[in-house]
């Protein structure tokens, strides 16, 4: 039965307290709400954070949130360019297990990270939104909705492992991944269609693993069986699917801004395909959704470790 209020974060925050927390370089924390959720995870010993940025913004951020920063690391820079390459820097040396994003512009915080090739994979770094939807028995994780704009078929196949690794990580043993489009059929008018079909026959060619995929699909057949049946679609992914890979980051953005604002979903969000876990969380964020995606990047963390990644 579908939850009547957002609870599923606060279930992975419980089972990532049973673990060591992360130390995590937390970049330009300079206003009390990304100051606080960063507070408030390392309360719920969910990270060891390590503040970096202006150390005067910080203080007044502390002030302005009636935090005491005593018994915290801090590491001054002149400004949020400099924290981030500095924060990166303390991941490429392994001085920190995980990067956050505080109150800076996502291409900014991304920018320095990827200029660290140490800190790159095999993979195409990608983000999953995921989300506690009270009307959904299950979390979504929708990707990517904010880092690859208009992802290439190759890109989408990072994309999509990234995503079923993180399925994996939290404890789903085959994800099931809708590959979104407008329309269930292939046509050649609809380029995200032909992704989808392409993505489909990669996975059956073990080119794509871990996961069952199907699509096209819209997002109504995703969610709902009984709108796939009127439709006359039979598919192991339709009215249960787990991960939504949505045809680029307008799209996806939107998708996530709707079901937060008008479905009252609770959304936290991490980048994935790098070689430490990045907490992405918009700066508009509360101090649960900042919670839930440290609690992600924790079970992340552990799974990359147990499987050698």
């Amino acid at each position: 039965m579908p939850q009547t209020a957002p609870r599923r974060h606060q279930d992975l925050v419980r089972q990532a307290q049973a673990l060591p927390p992360l130390r995590t370089a937390v970049v330009h924390p300079v206003d009390a709400v990304s100051l606080q959720g960063a507070i408030e995870a390392a309360s719920k010993k969910l990270i060891v954070p390590v503040l970096v940025g202006p150390e005067a913004k910080i203080r007044a951020a502390a002030d302005e949130a009636g935090v005491d920063l005593a018994g915290y690391e801090l590491v001054p820079t002149e400004h949020s360019h400099e924290a981030a390459a500095k924060a990166a820097a303390l991941a490429r040396d392994l001085k920190v297990d995980a990067l956050m994003k505080g109150s800076l512009h996502t291409d900014e915080f991304m920018s320095a990270i990827v200029r660290e090739e140490k800190l790159h994979t095999a993979r195409r770094m990608s983000h999953v939104f995921v989300i506690d939807c009270p009307d959904y028995p299950r979390l979504l994780f929708v990707t990517d909705a904010a880092i690859n704009i208009y992802p290439t078929l190759e890109d989408k196949v990072d994309i999509v492992q990234n995503a079923i690794e993180l399925g994996h990580a939290l404890g789903l043993v085959q994800p099931r991944v809708a590959i979104l489009s407008a329309v269930e059929t292939v046509t050649s008018k609809i380029k995200s269609t032909i992704d989808a079909a392409a993505l489909c026959k990669m996975a059956d060619r073990g080119q794509i693993v871990g996961g069952i995929l199907d699509g096209p699909l819209a997002f109504d057949n995703a969610v709902s069986a009984e709108a796939a049946k009127t439709k006359g679609i039979v598919s192991p992914v339709t009215g249960q699917a787990d991960i939504f890979v949505v045809p680029d980051l307008e799209g996806g953005n939107m998708l996530v801004k709707q079901l937060e604002y008008l479905a009252k979903a609770e959304i936290a969000g991490i980048v994935l395909g790098a070689r430490v876990p990045i907490i992405l969380t918009s700066r508009a964020d509360k101090t649960l959704a900042r919670l839930g995606s440290c609690a992600v990047a924790l079970l992340l963390a552990r799974y990359q470790k147990e499987n050698g990644l």
